[in-house]
């Protein structure tokens, strides 16, 4: 009697397989072999060109490989062949772990992330697949160079025991990753959480392909917290989903006055033209209470159940453009390093002091003309460039004489760094895309599988 009671009771779940396509075959070998081919453009392409001028201390943002590996060695790369990540934010409990219980079907098992009414959730909670059930600490995740949560460790041991993996058997993580958060608390003070909680939030936030901001209806309050969580989203809006939970909770009239409530509190926090998607529902494995309009939450949960879908669909897509977007990036760093050092040369004589020199070049940028001349001689958006306080930070702990001209970053064997990144980033990399959405095998040889290299060209052949 009580197993017919709770069935009555528990939502149909079908909807959620349909929907996802969890009954259907994993990645086919298509995918691994392109994989395969974006990570030896990486490391062949962008990767030296990355280390040669320290993108990496300039950016938060980089690629989770280390140097001095080879691509035989890097086969399980974290950054590149990692799972669509989706990462739940919002105040406290708003019904994010209970969410992800619900995608999951974990309620009523052992292993079901803790809800509750008062703030549960402390850590920061990864959920991924795993041939078993198991949970990870964060300083094993952290060691472990094969995920891509190596470079977590920078926030420290007090983060490290804050973060925790739960690795378990199942279709729908087979696909994507999902990441749980602590709840914001708008009474309570950073330092009181023993790390950088916005930092931490930040590096989630720039390796996420989705993020559910998660509101309650009951308590729609915007506070500082919240403000700077989403400062940090800016530039992130075509990945943030809202999702105003527990609508059930509410009947028709109150939810559409909550509903204008939630919009009139986050316009001056999302300065967009096109807001981002609202879902309405309520997403818990309970039945939707009765008197509430089930339906219209019924089709608001497929809704996004197909948004979540289309992103696990264009996971490689996805990742190419990234790899892309990272080569751009590191191709205009370069530029601009390259131009520092050829502007500090030319205005060097016998009798001039290096630092008084490099530091009026430092101040006074646009009198050298420094990120003018890369707009004129790349055609790259103005938008694009870096923070020009980022390079007095960056040239601060990397002296200017360090760094060698692009000019001079070239050899027989392996060619220009330049050129290489620019042919990836302008053919290989739009070619492997390509053949992607055309539905060819990217094929890989015998040298892209093990990391050769090309054969270099006789440039002094007659041809």
């Amino acid at each position: 009697e009580e197993e017919e009671v709770l069935n009555t009771i528990l939502r149909d779940r079908s909807h959620i397989e349909e929907t996802l396509r969890l009954k259907e075959d994993a990645p086919s070998d298509d995918y691994s072999a392109a994989l395969q081919r974006l990570r030896k453009i990486y490391h062949t392409s962008i990767k030296p060109l990355e280390q040669a001028y320290k993108y990496n201390e300039l950016r938060q943002h980089e690629i989770s490989a280390y140097p001095g590996r080879t691509l035989g060695a890097s086969a399980t790369d974290g950054e590149i062949t990692s799972k669509p990540m989706v990462l739940f934010l919002g105040p406290w409990s708003v019904g994010k772990s209970s969410m992800i219980n619900y995608l999951l079907g974990l309620e009523d098992l052992p292993y079901q992330l803790y809800t509750g009414a008062e703030p549960t959730t402390s850590e920061f909670t990864v959920i991924m697949h795993g041939e078993k059930i198991r949970s990870i600490e964060g300083i094993v995740m952290a060691a472990d160079s094969s995920r891509s949560f190596s470079p977590l460790e920078k926030f420290g041991q007090n983060f490290l025991e804050k973060l925790v993996g739960i690795e378990m058997p199942h279709k729908m993580l087979e696909r994507v990753t999902f990441v749980d958060t602590p709840g914001i608390i708008e009474n309570r003070k950073q330092q009181e959480r023993g790390y950088p909680f916005n930092d931490v939030c930040q590096w989630f936030i720039d390796r996420a392909d989705l993020i559910f901001v998660v509101f309650d209806p009951t308590k729609l309050d915007v506070g500082l917290e919240l403000e700077m969580l989403f400062r940090q989203l800016k530039g992130r809006e075509s990945q943030i989903r809202i999702i105003l939970n527990k609508a059930d909770s509410l009947v028709t009239q109150d939810l559409m006055r909550v509903y204008g409530a939630l919009f009139w509190s986050l316009a001056p926090l999302i300065n967009v033209t096109e807001p981002p998607r609202v879902y309405v529902s309520s997403f818990w494995p309970l039945d939707y209470a009765p008197d509430t309009s089930r339906e219209l939450f019924k089709r608001e949960e497929v809704s996004l159940l197909e948004d979540l879908n289309q992103v696990i669909e264009n996971r490689l897509e996805n990742k190419i453009a990234f790899i892309r977007q990272h080569g751009i990036r590191v191709r205009i760093h370069a530029l601009l390093v390259d131009r520092y050092v050829q502007t500090f040369r030319d205005k060097m004589t016998f009798f001039s002091d290096p630092e008084l020199v490099f530091k009026e070049i430092l101040d006074e940028p646009d009198k050298f003309y420094i990120f003018k001349s890369i707009l004129a001689k790349t055609n790259v958006s103005k938008f694009d460039l870096p923070n020009r306080d980022a390079y007095r930070d960056f040239f601060g702990i990397n002296s200017v004489t360090s760094f060698k001209q692009l000019s001079s970053q070239c050899s027989y064997m392996g060619g220009c760094l330049l050129e290489k990144i620019e042919k990836a980033i302008t053919h290989e990399l739009p070619g492997l895309l390509g053949s992607i959405a055309s539905g060819k095998n990217p094929s890989l040889t015998s040298c892209e599988a093990t990391g050769c290299g090309e054969t270099p060209k006789n440039r002094y052949r007659k041809h």
